[in-house]
């Protein structure tokens, strides 16, 4: 698929971000991003002789000596680039950049202090909590919808996509919506750049689900034909979610807040600039304030354009669902989540006598108690990989 010509230069700079990851698959990067390997290694050599990615470099020439005068202004100009940024983050840009020498931290702090451009509250000690992340890229993505906020030509809903390991942002959308169909187009296109995850968190409500009444909606049985188990975060609890929160209030801070958009169109420029400064230049402090790029890898798993038909094991017992989400077994008829009409479903025995599992796919999704009739989910969440 051809690359939009605004995009070029953050999307060859994405691709080289990834190549140099260890145990990169730079055959399927290519494939992936539609550009040849010869491509691919000219931009990685330049990128790796500090030419860039571009078709012609615009670097200024560097000075052979740097003053304190300099620096100070380095340290002004950056953050106002990145009004959000603390001195933390700023030195360790600084230092990715290659400036010498590098003010410590406190100093920053003090040059910020000294133009008005910090507000005390900024240089505030906070209190360290524990966090945890998966062990592995694409283990777990978080997905979620932004509260959507008016532009001069309707209202935009921002769609966030983060992998839990690296806190690389997959997907950054500007929807008009917040529908299942619009969500599957945006997941689709991060499905053929990275590949499939093991598992997705996702929060409760539509086109989510997991409300109890309806614990599965077309989005997630959709997901869960792809080998993706589902898992959705505590009703009234986003710290189930915490790391997509907090990429929230980054993109709210660094992007939203007092800023004005025409349309769709331009949100989305706006997204994507941003996107490729929180991936590759924005030092996170989760990462010992290194950037999500450096711990991004892509997911071994393709994305199939074609889906093959379900299969089960030949000890498992195969039921269809009809159109209004019952199906027969032994005499007997049960009802399902109305998200699996028109699909099989299967039965297979559990240890505990009189009591069955309902599989989708590769999922155990029920449980069935054959002498009340009634199915319930599997304890601690929606979808089991089997």
């Amino acid at each position: 698929m051809p690359w939009k010509v605004s995009d070029t230069m953050s999307l060859r700079s994405e691709l080289v971000k990834l190549m140099q990851q260890e145990g990169a698959n730079v055959s399927e990067l290519c494939r992936r991003f539609g550009v040849s390997r010869a491509s691919a290694y000219k931009w990685l050599r330049r990128e790796k002789a500090g030419e860039g990615v571009e078709d012609r470099s615009r670097r200024p020439t560097r000075s052979p000596s740097k003053t304190t005068d300099r620096i100070e202004r380095r340290v002004v100009s950056l953050r106002r680039e990145h009004p959000a940024w603390g001195g933390r983050k700023l030195r360790r840009r600084l230092v990715v950049l290659g400036e010498k020498p590098v003010p410590a931290t406190s100093t920053i702090t003090e040059i910020l202090r000294r133009h008005g451009l910090i507000q005390e509250s900024e240089s505030a000690k906070h209190q360290a909590f524990q966090r945890f992340e998966h062990p592995q890229p694409n283990d777990l993505w978080q997905m979620d919808f932004k509260g959507n906020f008016p532009m001069e030509q309707g209202r935009c809903h921002p769609l966030t996509v983060l992998d839990d390991h690296s806190r690389y942002a997959l997907r950054l959308e500007a929807c008009d919506n917040e529908r299942t169909e619009t969500v599957k187009e945006r997941l689709t296109q991060a499905f053929r750049r990275y590949g499939l995850p093991k598992r997705m968190l996702m929060d409760n409500g539509s086109p989510w689900g997991d409300d109890g009444t309806h614990p599965y909606t077309p989005l997630t049985v959709w997901l869960m034909l792809y080998g993706i188990a589902i898992s959705h975060g505590r009703p009234y609890h986003p710290q189930t979610q915490g790391k997509d929160e907090r990429f929230h209030r980054t993109l709210k801070a660094e992007v939203l807040q007092g800023a004005h958009f025409r349309d769709l169109a331009h949100c989305q420029r706006e997204f994507d600039a941003w996107r490729e400064i929180y991936n590759e230049q924005r030092p996170h402090e989760a990462l010992g304030l290194e950037v999500p790029a450096t711990r991004y890898r892509i997911s071994p798993r393709s994305f199939p354009e074609k889906l093959p038909p379900i299969e089960y094991a030949p000890d498992v017992q195969v039921r269809a669902v009809d159109n209004h989400g019952w199906f027969s077994f032994r005499g007997r008829r049960y009802h399902v989540p109305k998200a699996f009409r028109t699909y099989r479903l299967g039965l297979r025995p559990t240890p505990q006598d009189g009591t069955m599992d309902i599989l989708f796919a590769t999922h155990r999704i029920l449980s069935l108690d054959l002498r009340s009739g009634i199915a319930t989910k599997p304890v601690n969440h929606v979808s089991a990989r089997l």
